[in-house]
Formats: C-alpha cells, structure tokens, sequence
C-alpha cells in the first residue's frame, strides 16, 4: 500500500503508555507491514536493521501491540481489514475498467460511473451503539437482489454464541468493510458452504452455525496461553480474510 489513513485520537489513545523510542518503533512497524503488505518477520534482527530500531525494543513493541501467527511472524488486525479495504477497491476500480473498455470495444455508448459499493473507510471513530448499528449500517434491500450484509445482527450473534469474549464498543470503517467482504464470501457455494445462501434469513443461519462452531467445536473460545498471557480473539480478527480462511479450514478444531 502506499497510503493508509492516520486517526491521531485512536492512535494517542493506543500509544499512549509507549516511550518514546517505543512509539518510534510502532510508527515504523505499521509502515513496513502496510508497505509489504506482508506479516511482520520474526527475525529481530532483520527488522532491526531496517527500521533501525534496536531489537529488544521491538521485541517489546511487538508483543504489545501486535499479534503472532502460528509461524511466528506477526501481524496486526486493524491494518489487516486495511489492506483487504485497499485491496478490495483496487479490484472494483479495475473491472469497472475493463467494463468500461469492453463497453467502448463494443461500440457503446457513454461509461456510466459504476455503482458505489459503500465501503469506504470513515474517519469518524465515535463510538457507536447497537442501536446506531441497526439505524445506520443495514440498509434496505429489494426483495429481489443479494441481502446487504446485516452487520448489527451480526454483532448480535457473536454476542450471543461467544459472550464472554471481548464485545466491539464500535463497528465502523476497516471493521465494517471486512464483514461485508466475509459476508459476500460465505454467500458463494463452496466446500464450506455448499448451497451458499442468497437471502437474509439464509445468510443469518449460517453465520449464527459459524459462531456455534467456533464456540463449541474450536479453541479459540478459550484462548491460548502466549508469553504468560492469555490471548483470546474478537470479532474484527475472525473476520479478517486470513484469519477466517484458518478457522474454515479447521486450524484451531479442538
């Protein structure tokens, strides 16, 4: 990537118990994942030449303020949604393209701008409510087309399979755009979901057997032991696309 949106209250308020020189190392961390687009090294060393940033001080920054995959390299979940956000409208921008020139090749007329999917990233981080959820983040449907993503039921069924894991105080912006992705990918037939779903009602039922699944037949409803602490994960990191693609191929069955 070679922009990312900066929220400066989000990032004080996350940062606020770093020292200086830790500060430094997570500003320059963020950059070489999204620049990379790739999960950070496990190589102290090798990072520490690059962001030149001595090795204990990472070391210390990365396991505050990221997470490790099975691999050992590490990633960061809010950039994750980013990069999927950027990836995704990097894909819409080019079929509208090759629309557009296979509309010209076929002696068509004028391009019609191509219909906003919605998924640009707010800059407003105030806290929302379920209840502003259901007024603002589900909008209405035609009988006829694919269901918008229902992101406030959504919240509703992670809180009711899996209560006791950490419970969103927002769901705006990177959030809101991966479960729409995740929404329309689980929609498609597949090993997973062999009829797919194609109205609400049938989408809801999935999505409700997905967190039974995971609240009863994974680990990650317990968490796992990393570095004397206990890490447990929250909705915005299963519906990352990696993290999902994991949790639908069984990883973390018990």
């Amino acid at each position: 990537m070679y922009y990312y949106q900066f929220h400066i209250g989000d990032y004080r308020a996350a940062t606020a118990h770093l020292s200086n020189e830790e500060d430094l190392a997570y500003r320059r961390l963020l950059d070489m994942l999204y620049d990379t687009e790739q999960p950070i090294s496990n190589d102290l060393q090798w990072v520490a030449r690059r962001i030149r940033i001595e090795a204990s001080v990472i070391r210390d920054v990365l396991n505050d303020m990221f997470t490790q995959n099975e691999n050992g390299t590490w990633f960061s979940p809010r950039a994750d949604a980013e990069i999927a956000a950027f990836k995704g409208k990097q894909e819409q921008a080019s079929r509208a393209g090759k629309a557009s020139a296979q509309r010209r090749l076929n002696g068509g007329g004028t391009d019609v701008e191509p219909e906003s999917t919605g998924s640009q990233l707010t800059i407003n981080h105030k806290p929302l409510t379920i209840n502003h959820l259901i007024q603002g983040a589900d909008a209405p449907m035609s009988e006829t087309a694919f269901p918008t993503c229902p992101q406030s039921k959504i919240l509703a069924l992670w809180q009711k399979h899996l209560p006791h894991l950490t419970q969103p105080r927002s769901w705006e912006g990177s959030r809101q755009v991966a479960t729409r992705q995740r929404w329309v990918q689980a929609a498609k037939p597949s090993a997973y979901s062999p009829n797919g779903y194609k109205t609400l009602a049938e989408g809801l039922a999935w999505w409700d057997s997905f967190f039974a699944y995971i609240a009863n037949d994974t680990k990650l409803a317990n968490g796992f032991e990393s570095q004397g602490r206990t890490w447990k994960p929250d909705l915005e990191w299963v519906v990352n696309a990696a993290n999902f693609a994991k949790i639908i191929d069984g990883k973390y069955n018990k």
